[in-house]
Order: C-alpha cells, then structure tokens, then sequence
C-alpha cells in the first residue's frame, strides 16, 4: 500500500494546485469564484487561504484518502486518472478538519511542525478550514467527468449528509474532553470516531460508487468497509500517541502526550478506567481533567494506560474492525490486484509507524 500511495501523492497534489493554485492572481479568482461585484484582492486570499493551505499539506500526510478513492474507481473498471479531480474532495475536507480541531484542541504541533494557528493566528485558520469544507463541492459544479444531473445531484445530498454526520462526531468528542469525568462507554466512543472519522472514509466510498454509478448494494458495502477501516486508523492513531510518547514509534508530528494534554476520551482511557483499581482510575482521571499537566503526570498516565493493558486491548479491538472491513467487501468481484490494495490498506493503517 505504500508503493500505492507514493505513485499517486504527487499527481493528487497537482490537483489539489489546479483548485487551490499556490500563487493566487486575479485570473483565478475571477475563473473560480465569478466576477468580482468590485475587486479581488489577491495577495488577501492568497495569505488567507491558499498560504495556510500549502503550509500544511507541504508537510506530509499520505493523502489515503484521495488515494482510496482512486484505487476504488480503478477496481470498478474506470480510468483513475481521469477522476482525479474528484479525489481532491475528501483530502481538502480532511485537511480543513484538522486545522480547525487543532484551534478547537488548542494543539500545539500538527506533522512536525507549530500548529496553523500558531502561525497564521486563529482567525485565518478558522476561515481556511471552513472554507475548505466548500471548496471541493466546486467540482461537483465544474463537473470535469461530465457526470448527468441526477448523479452530481446524489453526491451533493451524499456530501451534506456525512458532513453533518462528521460534525455530530467532533461536538462529542469537544464535549468529552472538556468534561471532568469520563462518563462514556466503549460503545458511544466508536460511534463518535464513526461520525468523526468514520464519515470522511465513508465520503471516500460513496463518491467512488456514486461516480462511476454502482449499485446502491456496492456503495454500501464499500462504505461500511471505508467506515470500519477509518475507525480502526482512529483508534491506530490514538495508539501512535502513545508509542510515540513513551518512545516506541517513529516520528509522529505532534506533541509529547498530545492526547492526555488535550484530556481526550479514547478507547483506551475508557478501558483503563474499567479495569484499574479505583484510586488509578481516579487519578486517571484527574490527570486528564487538569488544565495544566507536568511531564511526569502524563507519563504516570500513560503507564496507567499499559499497567491496565489498555493498549494492547486497543490494538485488538482495532485488528477486529480491520477482519470486519475485509468481511465486508468479501463478496464483491473486484479483480485480484484491488483487493490486494484494500487488504493492505486494512493493514497499513494500524501497523503504522508515523
């Protein structure tokens, strides 16, 4: 899955720049959003806009998400190529998640780097990740497969749909970690990374199967398949935040003890606070309660987290959802070398190092 992602990260990014070009001129602005009622200003939206934008993406990320849209509509008999444009869609609307949740978060590092709102300031970040929710709907418009009527139509009501969904599950998670206790159960958790995650992967499996217009049948089985590998790829994250912090993983972008900081309800503190001895539990909880921790205090977290064989329970319960996601495209006919790629793909997003 790699070599997959490496082969197609360059060519995404090419369509990324044909809809949010790098240096933004008056030309681009008149082409992409209408005649001006009086007049652009250019150097204003490339600093607003266009700046923040390559400054994150120029970081990294794998852009997975562009890139399972594209191996899906190679496996339906379709030239990716020339659906590349509609593969920007799910990566802009992820990459507009992340800059808002770190303000929302108040992160610090985002790949390796200061977080986009300590560098451009919150207002500008706030705006370019909310205009990146929008942005990509402009290619449904621009319809670059000449697609009929009822079928850009079934995008847009597909888009609106798991947006919102998408949205439900990052109020529960804001909610939660602004809470002194852990009141939720395993259950709700992945309901919430199934909204939050989850609807993004689904916006990956659906689009393909709307496009190329697959029976309803398929583009279920696809999205459940998207959803379950995503919810895994949360909870492999979650994991990674805590290797990386006790320094058992490769570089992974974001702050010592990110999590624990942000005081975040994951799978693995709801499972340490069930299976610890009360007072661990409560000091569990305190921890990620506080405003403020030391570094000793999120290490005497995270060795909660291990004592409780929370991780390990995590890292199970994420191995289960990748079997699920298999399962639930066992039956479709995709030839021999698409299924290699979502099998792998299953795979890659928990045993991830980075």
């Amino acid at each position: 899955m790699r070599e997959t992602l490496a082969d197609w990260r360059p060519a995404v990014d090419e369509a990324i720049a044909d809809l949010v070009p790098r240096e933004i001129d008056a030309d681009y602005l008149e082409s992409f959003f209408g005649s001006p009622t009086y007049e652009y200003d250019p150097e204003g939206v490339q600093r607003a806009l266009s700046t923040p934008l390559w400054d994150l993406l120029d970081r990294g990320g794998k852009r997975w998400r562009a890139i399972l849209f594209l191996v899906f509509v190679e496996g339906f008999g379709e030239d990716p190529a020339e659906y590349l444009p509609y593969a920007c869609i799910p990566e802009i609307l992820h990459n507009g998640t992340i800059i808002v949740d770190d303000v929302e978060d108040g992160a610090a590092i985002r790949r390796g780097e200061p977080a986009l709102h300590r560098i451009h300031g919150r207002d500008i970040a706030l705006n370019a990740g909310n205009a990146m929710y929008f942005l990509p709907l402009k290619i449904i418009t621009q319809d670059p497969a000449d697609l009929p009527a009822d079928r850009r139509l079934a995008a847009y009501e597909m888009l609106m749909h798991e947006l919102n969904r998408t949205h439900l599950g990052q109020g529960m998670d804001i909610c939660w970690h602004n809470e002194r206790e852990v009141r939720v159960d395993i259950e709700e958790y992945l309901e919430m990374c199934a909204c939050k995650t989850g609807c993004l992967g689904r916006i990956v499996a659906r689009l393909a199967a709307i496009l190329t217009d697959q029976p309803s049948e398929i583009e279920q089985a696809i999205a459940e398949y998207a959803e379950l590998t995503a919810v895994a790829f949360q909870i492999g994250d979650d994991i990674l935040d805590v290797e990386h912090s006790l320094g058992r993983a490769g570089e992974f972008g974001k702050e010592f003890g990110n999590d624990i900081r942000e005081g975040k309800t994951t799978l693995m503190v709801i499972h340490a606070i069930g299976e610890s001895e009360p007072e661990r539990a409560r000091r569990l909880q305190a921890i990620l309660g506080a405003d403020d921790n030391t570094d000793d205090e999120i290490l005497e977290a995270l060795e909660i987290l291990e004592n409780a064989g929370s991780v390990e329970y995590a890292r199970e319960r994420a191995l289960e959802l990748a079997a699920e996601a298999r399962a639930a495209i066992e039956g479709l006919e995709f030839d021999a070398e698409t299924s290699r790629k979502l099998e792998e793909f299953t795979e890659f997003v928990i045993e991830r190092d980075e």
